[in-house]
């Protein structure tokens, strides 16, 4: 799998415990850090914005945010078309993201979560994947659907 991650100044240092983390993962193949560094200065949007990005490009499969609390990265990240980003702070949220949601995006708050725990539901989101012939495939395109006019560019189940 390749995986993007990013963060904000806030969550940072998480960020890059994380992604050394799934540098060492069996399960991933590559891992692009869409920043921030420990001297860039742009904005949790910026970096949100450009990890879906990717994923909507197929470029990556899937991506890893972390800002404070989780929740600024996942909106952001939304407003890319075809990308479902979820904040989850618990292994059943985790699980449900993928297999009931179909979501691409992982986001953490690094104000919320110890890095244990982060590197645990992180395995545990990566195990996970959606089953385009579930039921919960239909939901997933109802969702897909609400985008507005046109604007259907983007993976879908993946």
């Amino acid at each position: 799998m390749r995986i993007a991650v990013g963060s904000d100044r806030a969550g940072h240092s998480l960020k890059e415990a994380l992604t050394e983390h799934l540098r060492g993962h069996p399960m991933v193949a590559s891992v692009l850090d869409v920043g921030v560094d420990a001297h860039t200065q742009r904005a949790y949007p910026q970096i949100a914005v450009a990890a879906a990005r990717l994923i909507a490009g197929e470029a990556v499969d899937r991506a890893v945010l972390v800002c404070h609390t989780g929740l600024g990265v996942a909106i952001a990240a939304n407003k890319v078309t075809g990308i479902r980003a979820v904040t989850a702070h618990d292994a059943l949220s985790v699980r449900a993201a993928v297999l009931s949601n179909d979501a691409q995006v992982l986001a953490f708050g690094a104000g919320v979560i110890g890095l244990a725990l982060a590197r645990h539901l992180t395995d545990e989101w990566l195990a996970c994947r959606f089953d385009p012939t579930s039921s919960a495939a239909r939901k997933v395109q109802m969702i897909m659907d609400l985008e507005p006019a046109g604007r259907t560019s983007g993976p879908h189940h993946r």
